[in-house]
């Protein structure tokens, strides 16, 4: 028929992308590399594999490349935001920078400390935006995690009613200052019935409480310098982490000036934020037997870290059909 070789030759253009994401033992030679091969294609939608850059203190400062260390709350007026008090360093182990559950990542250290997602999936109101100059400009926060008093699966249904602790957060991976830390927005807050205002001294009191979580034992607010440091061990699915923390100064201003709810949060003379922000580094001790790339937690689902090595191998096959069909 006359149209046979234009509709196959359609057909497996189609195909392509799709081809691209089969799992490697279907295209490739080697199932057990990730590595490409010494083909060298063009994929347009290929992102890139430079490594991010490696900080000695395992983040950039946001000012340092036109950022700040403010969110922006939206409706507010004037503008304002809540202070990223909180770094999860790049120099933790990878796993831990994976925003996931599998594998021991970032989702399942932060269930070891008493962390969930959001009730039942849902947030309700805007998202605020941070700029933590990276070139990616003012961007959406990622997620909010929320306490979840005891309970993983709906305890945070509980801090949405009667208020806690909670931290949305942003990851530093722009182009111009790619640390892979994770910049926290913590406060500790109302009930909703508050309307989710923050308590009397609740931004340095929620960085606190949670930094307290990780360490086991309460944080005294009113003794911290930029000289503390402290250490804790917290498990969670087989998973042991060892967090070393350190408060710094410098990065945020010892302030109301631009923060949000500064005239309830700050009282009695005191600023709403004491200028420092705890700096977390995060390793994995210790790991379940199955924890391989294989093994629970992946669900079954194709390593995304696998799919560059793929392309080569998937343009050969897809080549060799393409000829085929216009041979037809």
């Amino acid at each position: 028929m006359p149209t046979a070789k234009p509709f196959s030759v359609f057909f497996l253009l189609l195909c392509l992308p799709s081809l691209a994401l089969l799992p490697g033992s279907a295209l490739a030679a080697n199932p057990h590399s990730r590595r490409s091969s010494s083909f060298s294609f063009f994929w347009p939608w290929r992102r890139s594999n430079a490594a991010r850059s490696e900080p000695s203190n395992g983040y950039f400062a946001p000012a340092d490349g036109g950022g700040t260390m403010l969110t922006k709350a939206p409706g507010t007026f004037p503008p304002a935001g809540e202070p990223l008090n909180i770094i999860i360093s790049g120099s933790s182990d990878p796993a831990v920078l994976k925003d996931s559950q599998a594998l021991g990542g970032f989702r399942n250290f932060f269930l070891s400390i008493g962390f969930s997602g959001e009730c039942l999936g849902q947030h309700s109101g805007l998202p605020q935006t941070a700029d933590l100059g990276d070139g990616n400009g003012f961007v959406n926060e990622t997620a909010v995690l929320r306490y979840n008093y005891g309970d993983p699966a709906l305890g945070t249904c509980q801090e949405t009613i009667q208020g806690g602790n909670h931290f949305r957060y942003w990851t530093q991976n722009g182009k111009s200052a790619d640390s892979g830390a994770y910049f926290f927005a913590t406060s500790y807050e109302k009930p909703i019935a508050q309307g989710h205002d923050i308590i009397v001294n609740g931004y340095n009191l929620g960085r606190d409480w949670l930094i307290g979580n990780i360490t086991n034992t309460p944080i005294n607010t009113t003794a911290l310098t930029n000289t503390s440091t402290f250490t804790g061990t917290t498990s969670y699915a087989g998973f042991v982490y060892t967090s070393s923390i350190a408060y710094v100064s410098g990065l945020l201003p010892n302030s109301s000036d631009g923060v949000n709810h500064a005239g309830t949060v700050g009282v009695n003379g005191a600023n709403a934020v004491d200028g420092l922000v705890a700096v977390v580094t995060i390793a994995i001790t210790t790991k379940p037997a199955n924890a391989t790339s294989g093994a629970a937690g992946s669900g079954g689902r194709l390593d995304p870290q696998s799919i560059p090595a793929l392309i080569p191998t998937t343009f050969l096959l897809l080549s060799s059909l393409l000829l085929g069909a216009l041979a037809l």
